[in-house]
Parts: C-alpha cells; sequence; structure tokens
C-alpha cells in the first residue's frame, strides 16, 4: 500500500533546456553544485507514495521553490547561483524568461495543486543541502545540522511536525532542527492552502551513503504515516 503522501522533488535536476543554452554559462560541475545533489537517489519514492513529481530542469536555470515574480540574483530565474557564480551572460530577454516560466514553472505548480486533490494527507517538498552554508543563503559559513524540517510556521500542523521530527531523530540522529536553517520555501507556503505541507532538508555530509539515506526516510516516512493514521 503506498504511503498518503504527495512527494515533491523539485531541485533534482541538471538539464538546461534549450531556451536558456544560448545564454546559460555555467559548467555541468557548477550546475551540480547548485542543485541537490543526491536527491534524485535519495527520493526516489515514486513506487512508494501515492503522489510523486519531480523535474530534470536545473535549479540554477528555473528555480520552481521560488515565487513567479521573485526576481533577485537567487530568484525564480537566477542570474548568479548559490555559491556566487553567474548563470548568464548576457540575461535572457524577457521573452526568454517568460518561456522558461511558461514551460517548465507553471505546469509544475500546476500539477502540484491537481496531485493535492488524490486523497493525499501530506505534502512533502524534498530537498538536500551543503553541509555548510554556502554564500548566497540564510546561512553562509554555518555548520548545518543532518536534518531541517520546515514548515514557516503555518504549512504544517505544529504537532506533525514534532512527530516528523522525532521519527527523523530515530534514524538519523539528535542532530534534527526544525525552521532552522530553512524556515520553508515557496512551494510549502503558496500550496499550504491545498494540503498540509512540509519541507525536508538532509545535509550531503556524508554521514551515509544516498541509499542508505534513501532507506532512512521511508523508513521515516512509513512510520509518521502509521502513527498518524
Amino acid at each position: 500500500m503506498r504511503l498518503p503522501l504527495l512527494v515533491s522533488v523539485p531541485h533534482a535536476g541538471r538539464r538546461v533546456p534549450p531556451e536558456a543554452e544560448p545564454f546559460c554559462i555555467l559548467s555541468e560541475e557548477e550546475l551540480w553544485e547548485d542543485g541537490d545533489g543526491g536527491a534524485d537517489e535519495i527520493y526516489a519514492l515514486a513506487e512508494d507514495a501515492a503522489a510523486f513529481l519531480t523535474t530534470d530542469i536545473a535549479r540554477a536555470v528555473v528555480d520552481l521553490n521560488r515565487a513567479e515574480d521573485d526576481r533577485r540574483p537567487d530568484g525564480v530565474v537566477k542570474t548568479h547561483t548559490c555559491w556566487n557564480v553567474p548563470v548568464y551572460h548576457p540575461f535572457p530577454p524577457e521573452d526568454v524568461v517568460e518561456t522558461l516560466l511558461a514551460r517548465y514553472y507553471r505546469p509544475y505548480h500546476q500539477r502540484l495543486t491537481v496531485l493535492a486533490r488524490s486523497g493525499v494527507k501530506l505534502g512533502v517538498d524534498c530537498h538536500t543541502m551543503a553541509a555548510q552554508g554556502p554564500p548566497v543563503g540564510p546561512d553562509p559559513g554555518a555548520e548545518r545540522p543532518r536534518v531541517c524540517l520546515s514548515n514557516a510556521d503555518v504549512s504544517c500542523p505544529r504537532d506533525w511536525m514534532e512527530s516528523l521530527r522525532e521519527c527523523f531523530q530515530s534514524e538519523f540522529g539528535a542532530d534534527v532542527r526544525v525552521n532552522d536553517a530553512f524556515r520553508g520555501g515557496f512551494i510549502t507556503r503558496s500550496h499550504s492552502a491545498e494540503i498540509p505541507w512540509v519541507q525536508i532538508e538532509l545535509s550531503r555530509g556524508p554521514f551515509f551513503t544516498n541509499d542508505e539515506k534513501r532507506d532512512k526516510v521511508l523508513a521515516v516516512l512509513s512510520e509518521w504515516c502509521r502513527l498518524s493514521a
């Protein structure tokens, strides 16, 4: 029986779509470093969750976890990666930006809305994070925990957050934080009117292999679903 969850993995991709290719100057390594390395393996839960959504588009090109009108350097269509590396030369004209949003950004969010109506109980937006905060982010240079769960204090009930934290602690150890350093992204905030949402950030530190992290994430989510049934 599949878990009653909608699993979203928005930052596992590394592909530069053709509309952005004439402008993007990032190397394969830089594209990888800006994205959620290992997320495609750790959150390979399409056969385990009732609903699952991901993309192969690189976060550096279209960031699905930003508001559509977020035009900061680290916004929806970025000027710089989280490591402060320029993404484009020159920056794409507005018609190209609009095409990127129309073809890759809006369909993802529209699909999340549709999947939220499929009888799922909780949306889980799944990420990996650098073990130390990058230059562009909420905690530059800071050592990060193994796990950060976030709900912006509004997108998921407090008792659900506490039970999720306890389940993660049982698998990943004591270093599990809530809303520190991340407080929940655009996906969790904007779609929480449809169903409750939580954002998961797992450190990319080598304390477990990606396969082990996947097994532990699945064990956590399975146990949480059992406890909250």
